[in-house]
């Protein structure tokens, strides 16, 4: 598997998740994006034995984008620390073919897991169970069917991004699994986590990664 690596030094890893693959493997056995990226760590450093690698966050199969890994077991558990402190600021693009009304806005849900189903519900009220989501959004282009989403995630919760915009009529194109009409070509969805930002585990810089959209999908209409 191709790693296209946005950013490294000794201490994190940073690269651009290509569509449909896993961040950390799973009961499907595939290949998996933490797997790929040992691999071209022991193979780029020429590295005896384990190499050690850490997962700060993840992002779902059919998304593509920035995922980050710790390449020490200190930048690990101050990365950790950070992320626990929701101190990352994460961006994503999405393309949807309703046109959200309002053009852009804060979304506050509740939103429910259901893991028999690996699916969440949002609701507009304090449930049982419930976590509370928010995320902003505004739309930033448009084409002749669909319409160009700039996220900025505030909560991190299990498909977030894809319960809400799908709780306000705008499912994203290709998620069969909150009620768009049809599948991607590739198999994927139409999310994408455009940039992060944070503070760097040693030097204490902030660290701003932007992963290229795709090039498969109609990415390049916009």
């Amino acid at each position: 598997m191709f790693v296209d690596v946005l950013y490294e030094d000794n201490h994190v890893i940073i690269v651009n998740k290509a569509t449909n693959v896993l961040v950390q493997s799973d009961t499907t056995g595939d290949t998996s994006l933490e797997d790929a990226v040992k691999l071209y760590i022991k193979e780029k450093y020429n590295k005896p034995g384990e190499v050690f690698l850490g997962v700060i966050h993840r992002i779902d199969r059919p998304v593509s984008g920035v995922v980050l890994f710790a390449k020490t077991s200190k930048a690990l558990t101050r990365l950790n620390e950070q992320l626990k402190k929701k101190e990352f600021k994460k961006t994503y693009r999405a393309i949807v073919k309703q046109k959200p009304i309002p053009e852009s806005s804060i979304l506050k849900h509740y939103i429910v897991r259901n893991p028999k189903i690996n699916k969440s519900i949002a609701y507009d009220k304090p449930t049982a169970d419930a976590k509370e989501a928010s995320l902003a959004y505004r739309t930033i282009a448009q084409s002749q069917n669909y319409y160009l989403l700039d996220i900025d995630l505030h909560t991190g919760r299990h498909h977030q991004i894809r319960c809400q915009l799908a709780k306000i009529g705008c499912p994203i194109k290709g998620d069969l699994k909150y009620g768009f009409a049809r599948s991607n070509q590739n198999g994927g969805i139409s999310l994408h986590a455009y940039s992060l930002t944070f503070v760097h585990p040693v030097s204490k810089e902030e660290i701003s990664v932007i992963a290229p959209l795709p090039h498969d999908d109609i990415w390049h209409v916009f």
